[in-house]
């Protein structure tokens, strides 16, 4: 069963495509059908809910006003749906999340993995973002949780598990300064840096760190992709600032070096696992969230 009206479906088709037309081909109708209806809501409704253009149909304030309330009875709907399910014994369930690019690889992707052995039944979207397009997301509802860094700087999100992920220098792993267990911006300002850029997360706080230490070094490579920045210092292009989240993976196989970097200024980066407050989830969801917030507390333990 349909909980949506006609006309939801049929507004919905000529908001996205911008066009009468458009929306019949997508919805195999008339075109005259789906205009009829939609006159008729803007009767009932008192207000026009699109500009007739000579391009086609643009939404006014109030048709993105119930365009966006659509979308919500939807999502809504959708979790509606999975909930029954759960209360019936289906074994069914759907999990959408967002995560930045630095995990795309290493713990978090084991940790699905694991998931999705354990639980075949569930079905999982997965989307990559910067950290401010996951905020936005999660804030709207979109998807159901999101795995970003520093939330602390994004209001209007619940954090249900962090770690913290030291800033360091990563080298060689038969570099000189290797086997140093801490390093300070000086002991490096003679090799050549390898600095990440935007859009980057790291970015922001290496180039502050440069900033505080009034340090800009004469030889450097500037790059915007992590895995270039790595390849770069594995073939001895020079020292590269990153995050230890950056290079775990290869510290553990022993083909990089990380060391972590001393002084007040350098703060660590946190990661964290992020919901919408008062959100719903769904069982499904929820197992989910439980599995990686422990992935989370094992790698903070593995700071301590």
């Amino acid at each position: 069963m349909d909980p949506f009206s006609r006309f939801s479906h049929y507004f919905a088709a000529v908001a996205t495509s911008g066009s009468l037309r458009k929306a019949a081909e997508q919805l195999h109708v008339s075109a005259s059908a789906i205009n009829r209806q939609i006159l008729l809501a803007e009767e009932m409704m008192g207000t026009r809910l699109f500009e007739r253009l000579p391009a086609g149909l643009k939404l006014t304030t109030a048709g993105e006003l119930l365009y966006d309330d659509i979308r919500r009875w939807e999502r809504e709907f959708c979790r509606t749906r999975q909930r029954f399910d759960e209360l019936q014994g289906l074994k069914r369930g759907h999990v959408s999340l967002a995560l930045i690019a630095a995990l795309n690889e290493g713990v978090v992707v084991n940790a699905l993995a694991d998931i999705a052995e354990l639980y075949p039944w569930l079905t999982f979207d997965l989307a990559v973002h910067n950290s401010q397009t996951i905020v936005g997301r999660v804030a709207s509802a979109e998807i159901d949780f999101g795995l970003l860094l520093d939330p602390i700087a994004h209001g209007g999100l619940e954090v249900r598990a962090f770690c913290e992920l030291p800033i360091g220098v990563v080298m060689p792993a038969d570099h000189p300064l290797a086997q140093q267990p801490s390093l300070s911006f000086g002991q490096i300002s003679e090799s050549r840096h390898i600095m990440p850029t935007a859009p980057l997360m790291v970015h922001e706080r290496t180039a502050m760190l440069y900033g505080r230490h009034g340090m800009t070094p004469q030889a450097t490579i500037s790059c915007n992709d992590i895995r270039l920045i790595k390849s770069l210092v594995c073939a001895g292009a020079g020292l590269s600032v990153l995050s230890l989240l950056d290079v775990r993976q290869e510290v553990a196989s022993g083909t990089l070096a990380f060391v972590p970097l001393h002084g007040q200024a350098v703060r660590p980066l946190t990661l964290a696992l992020c919901v919408a407050p008062k959100r719903q989830l769904s069982r499904a969801a929820q197992v989910v969230i439980q599995h990686l917030s422990r992935v989370l507390e094992d790698l903070a333990g593995e700071q301590r």
